[in-house]
């Protein structure tokens, strides 16, 4: 090898290599939120709106379609939405839960517009109209008493908060079939003070969705029964 080739080759070890490019910081993810906090919120107008009913402060007698407006288009419709919205950000239960709540409270919803409009061909006969309408509503009520409380079972492995609310929607499902099959209001009255108590049960929870999404941190919520 020459000189100059010598002089060449010992330039060329001096220069630097090329630094590779440093990778661009991946973009934040974007949030996917809490869909709690609107299932909740509008969850909590119907189940004031039944329990106030089954209390006897809201007397249907007068004004038998006064609960329609609450069950069906507050909860009914609304916790539809959050059950999209759980879905489409992967929380299978959240979403299977507003779904089923969703799927309550459109079915009470209908059911009274059918009773109160004459939609479901009930006898003019005021007897017969009498026992169409309890048979209605006691299989209505023992179906949805059979979902929730498989709902409860499914809660054991959830924070203990939500096995709590749950067991009081059960009550509150027997006690409104017992009111149904026997006509003694005090079951009825029982069931309002149920409902009353999943409501304060599920607001607490609400409560915590809230300040989570705020940045505060999370309140308790009990150690799930079954793990």
């Amino acid at each position: 090898m020459s000189v100059a080739d010598r002089e060449v080759s010992a330039a060329a070890q001096d220069i630097p290599a090329p630094r590779a490019a440093e990778p661009e910081p991946a973009a934040p993810a974007t949030p996917a939120g809490n869909p709690a906090i609107l299932g909740l919120a509008t969850f909590l107008p119907s189940g004031i709106t039944l329990g106030l009913w089954l209390v006897g402060y809201l007397d249907t007698a007068k004004l038998p379609g006064g609960m329609i407006a609450a069950v069906l288009f507050s909860a009914g419709l609304f916790q539809l939405v959050a059950c999209i919205w759980a879905a489409r950000i992967g929380a299978s239960t959240v979403a299977g839960l507003f779904g089923t709540f969703s799927a309550f409270w459109l079915s009470f919803g209908f059911l009274l517009l059918g009773l109160v409009n004459g939609f479901l061909g009930v006898s003019t006969d005021p007897t017969a109209t009498a026992a169409q309408v309890q048979n209605v509503q006691a299989t209505y009520v023992l179906s949805w008493l059979s979902v929730f409380a498989v709902l409860l079972v499914g809660t054991l492995r959830l924070p203990l908060v939500f096995t709590v609310g749950l067991a009081f929607v059960v009550a509150t499902f027997a006690f409104v079939l017992t009111f149904v099959l026997t006509g003694a209001s005090i079951f009825a009255v029982l069931g309002g003070v149920t409902t009353f108590a999943f409501c304060v049960v599920f607001g607490f929870v609400l409560l915590d969705a809230f300040g989570q999404d705020l940045g505060a941190k999370a309140m308790p919520m009990g150690k799930p029964v079954m793990h």
